[in-house]
C-alpha cells in the first residue's frame, strides 16, 4: 500500500501529470448512453481542465447531463502496471458561455493558432469535484489516492486483489 500523499503533494502529482500529456478521453452520457470521445486538452492553475472540439454530441450529452469524467493515461502496459487521473467533474461549454474560449486560451500551448480557429472551435470546461489518481507502474500496486477538492482531502482506496487458488 502506498502512503498517503497529503492534498497539496497530490494535486501537485496530478497537475504534473496533466500537463505531461495532452490527450484524453472524455465520458459523457446521452439519454442514459455512455460514450467517450478521445479529446485534447490543457490544465489550468487550479486543475479545471479545458478540452478543445471541432463539436459532436458531447455538447448535447453536456446540455443534458453536466457531470463528466475525463481519463487521461500512460500506455496501458497490463491491467497490473498503468498510470493515470481520471477527473470527475462538472462541465460547461462554450456554446453556453463564450467567455470560456478567452478563458481557455490563456492555458493553450499556441494562443494564436488557437485565435485564428475561433469560429471552428468549441470548449469544455471541467471544474473538478474528484480526482482519482493511480500510479501503478513501478510495483504494480494499485492504490488510488482520491482528492475530494471541495473539502480539499485525500483518501485511499487499496485494489482488491485477485486470488487465484
Amino acid at each position: 500500500m502506498k502512503d498517503r500523499m497529503t492534498a497539496e503533494e497530490l494535486k501537485q502529482e496530478i497537475w504534473k501529470f496533466l500537463k505531461e500529456h495532452k490527450e484524453g478521453s472524455l465520458g459523457t452520457c446521452l439519454n442514459d448512453v455512455p460514450r467517450s470521445s478521445p479529446v485534447q486538452y490543457v490544465v489550468g492553475d487550479d486543475l479545471t481542465t479545458y478540452v478543445f472540439s471541432a463539436g459532436g454530441d458531447k455538447f448535447k450529452a453536456i446540455e443534458q447531463n453536466p457531470n463528466v469524467c475525463l481519463l487521461v493515461n500512460t500506455n496501458y502496459i497490463d491491467y497490473r502496471r498503468i498510470k493515470g487521473v481520471q477527473i470527475f467533474g462538472k462541465a460547461t461549454t462554450s456554446i453556453d458561455n463564450p467567455q470560456l474560449f478567452d478563458e481557455a486560451k490563456k492555458y493553450h500551448p499556441e494562443p494564436y493558432q488557437l485565435e485564428h480557429e475561433r469560429r471552428e472551435i468549441k470548449i469544455v470546461k471541467i471544474e473538478p469535484e474528484e480526482i482519482v489518481y493511480l500510479d501503478s507502474l513501478g510495483d504494480g500496486d494499485r492504490t488510488k489516492q482520491i482528492l475530494n477538492v471541495a473539502n480539499n482531502s485525500v483518501m485511499l482506496k487499496e485494489d482488491e486483489r485477485l486470488i487465484y487458488r
